[in-house]
């Protein structure tokens, strides 16, 4: 290994110098953060879209003319739980040993990852437990409450969502599946991937993935990347939490207080640093990582409205956003539309030109 810095290739995109963290693909790693995580196989991300035939929807691309004429979007948004959180949530509660299932599971998410917690329980019969926070969208409590799941309020900070986690997996016996910091939970996430390399036209081709804790844009920069040559893998995250910007930039998970990554209206995204198994994967497969502005997220959510009649909440719009704005001209590119469960008076108050 060298310890010469490598500096993405983005031919033909011409990407702010300071809107962009360079991969550290061929870096040695920290020792102490990631040295000792293995990296989740093909055969497990293969094994993963077995498990979800007939539970997750193969999302179409669709054509995105907005971004430009080879532009097209994933839209997990159409997922049953309106976002791409089945994926990795049924893979990861199938695995477990039927003993262990039975004794339930408890997760933490702002939303989108309790509710495939949820349904993927009530298919499989699970008990389940969801902490969440107390200004956790209304739309996502609701939804997570139909299938079933118990929910527990925290606060808002995600490390207290952690914590209360752990401590009810430990008194009740049950099993914590966190959002993303684990290797089922990044298989189940790389079939989005997976499908993205099936489908997609030949050539060059630009994936844009928003990133969070990092375990969507982990799973499926190496689904991708183990599967074409000619693909590049673009994080996305907003400008008002850019912590994983900062931790590939400096070669160490750096973490945002919760105050900070709060001021960003992308509360799917509002993830105070990454885990330290999604960090491995993105050092060794995510080409480089851009911010988007609130500004551009609001526009992009107009936009998905009107030219592409699909219904994206803050989180879902980072990508293509980041699409929008950067419109690569070598080859084709795909954005994927993360989830579409928008608080509808937020929603209403975006599509009437503002940004909360």
């Amino acid at each position: 290994m060298t310890a010469a810095t490598v500096a993405p290739q983005y031919s033909g995109v011409d990407l702010p110098a300071e809107r962009v963290a360079p991969a550290a693909s061929g870096l040695p790693l920290p020792v102490s953060d990631i040295a000792d995580v293995p990296l989740v196989t093909l055969d497990e991300i293969r094994e993963a879209a077995e498990r979800l035939r007939g539970i997750a929807v193969r999302t179409p691309l669709l054509p995105f003319p907005a971004a430009g004429p080879a532009a097209w979007l994933k839209p997990e948004s159409l997922q049953p739980v309106g976002a791409f959180k089945i994926r990795g949530a049924y893979v990861a509660i199938a695995r477990l040993p039927e003993a262990v299932r039975r004794r339930g599971v408890v997760t933490h998410s702002s939303g989108n990852h309790a509710q495939g917690i949820a349904r993927a329980a009530r298919l499989l019969g699970v008990k389940a437990v969801a902490v969440m926070p107390e200004n956790a969208p209304r739309l996502k409590v609701q939804r997570t409450q139909a299938d079933g799941a118990e929910i527990v309020f925290s606060g808002s900070a995600p490390d207290e969502r952690v914590a209360l986690a752990q401590r009810i997996a430990e008194q009740r016996g049950m099993t914590l599946i966190p959002s993303y910091d684990s290797r089922d939970i990044i298989a189940g996430q790389a079939t989005v991937g997976l499908e993205i390399a099936e489908d997609a036209p030949g050539g060059p081709l630009t994936v844009y993935v928003p990133v969070g804790g990092g375990g969507l844009a982990s799973g499926v920069a190496t689904a991708l990347k183990k599967l074409r040559a000619d693909v590049r893998v673009v994080g996305v995250e907003p400008e008002l939490a850019a912590d994983a910007l900062e931790s590939l930039r400096d070669g160490r998970i750096v973490r945002w207080p919760a105050e900070r990554t709060a001021r960003t209206m992308a509360d799917g995204l509002r993830v105070q640093a990454l885990g330290r198994i999604p960090f491995a994967h993105l050092r060794a497969f995510l080409d480089g990582i851009v911010t988007v502005t609130e500004d551009e997220i609001a526009a992009a959510m107009r936009v998905l409205a009107i030219d592409a009649r699909l219904v994206v909440e803050p989180s879902g719009a980072a990508a293509p956003a980041a699409l929008l704005r950067e419109r690569p001209a070598d080859g084709a590119s795909v954005a994927i539309v993360s989830g579409g469960n928008v608080d509808p008076d937020l929603y209403a108050r975006v599509l009437a030109g503002g940004t909360p």
